[in-house]
């Protein structure tokens, strides 16, 4: 799918204008470093509006202009227009800068290539979520229609190794178009050594696994 094509899909509402984070990551939000944060891929602000919200300054890169805007519209009305800087650039060729950020979030698309140079862009103690669609054996899942653009089982959490994990999972939620989604979810501290910190077990676990707020949002970005 083409930028100008995703211009029309953020233009014309067919993608959700406010999407949810994933429940991992507004559990674990907490324990995250404040400072500077990147949202790869970041549409119309899942990751990105929400770690505003919460005090980051935020990068929200993306490709598509149109989806840029509903970005720093939404932050404008949340009044958090300020610690939200757009950065239009493809993901597939961005240089990202080195050890310059505390959060870097990626929620589904697909760039498994740019994986080394988005741990590479972690400061020291820095944390990355990823979440994305994984290969599903049932007939018609959610998501792409592609596995190039899915995870196989066990292969984000094999990319995260690099990194000290911190939660991981591979779950199946039910989908309002009786279809079923099936996601993988990872989130890595960049920490070596034999004793390190842990976050605190976040409450509510039993809701993880279930689907987000934006349940009907056609979130299948490729890479």
């Amino acid at each position: 799918m083409t930028d100008t094509d995703w211009d029309e899909r953020f233009a014309s509402g067919e993608y959700p204008r406010a999407p949810e984070p994933s429940p991992v990551l507004r559990a674990y939000e907490p324990s995250l470093p404040d400072g500077r944060a990147l949202d790869v891929a970041a549409g119309t602000g899942r990751n990105a509006v929400f770690l505003a919200d919460r005090g980051r300054e935020v990068d929200a890169l993306d490709a598509s202009a149109e989806g840029l805007r509903v970005v720093r519209d939404r932050a404008a009305e949340r009044g958090i227009g300020g610690r939200i800087e757009a950065v239009r650039a493809d993901v597939s060729t961005y240089g990202f800068p080195t050890e310059a950020y505390d959060v870097i979030t990626m929620s589904f698309f697909h760039a498994l290539g740019r994986f080394a140079d988005l741990v590479e862009a972690l400061a020291p103690g820095g944390y990355l979520f990823v979440e994305g669609h994984l290969r599903s054996a049932d007939p018609s899942p959610s998501g792409p229609s592609d596995d190039r653009y899915r995870f196989a089982a066990n292969e984000l959490l094999r990319a995260g190794l690099a990194l000290s994990v911190r939660y991981y999972d591979e779950t199946t939620a039910e989908r309002p178009d009786d279809r079923r989604r099936a996601t993988a979810r990872l989130l890595a501290r960049k920490a070596s050594g034999g004793r390190q910190s842990y976050p605190t077990r976040p409450d509510a676990p039993d809701r993880w696994p279930g689907g987000e707020s934006d349940a009907t949002a056609a979130d299948e970005r490729d890479a």
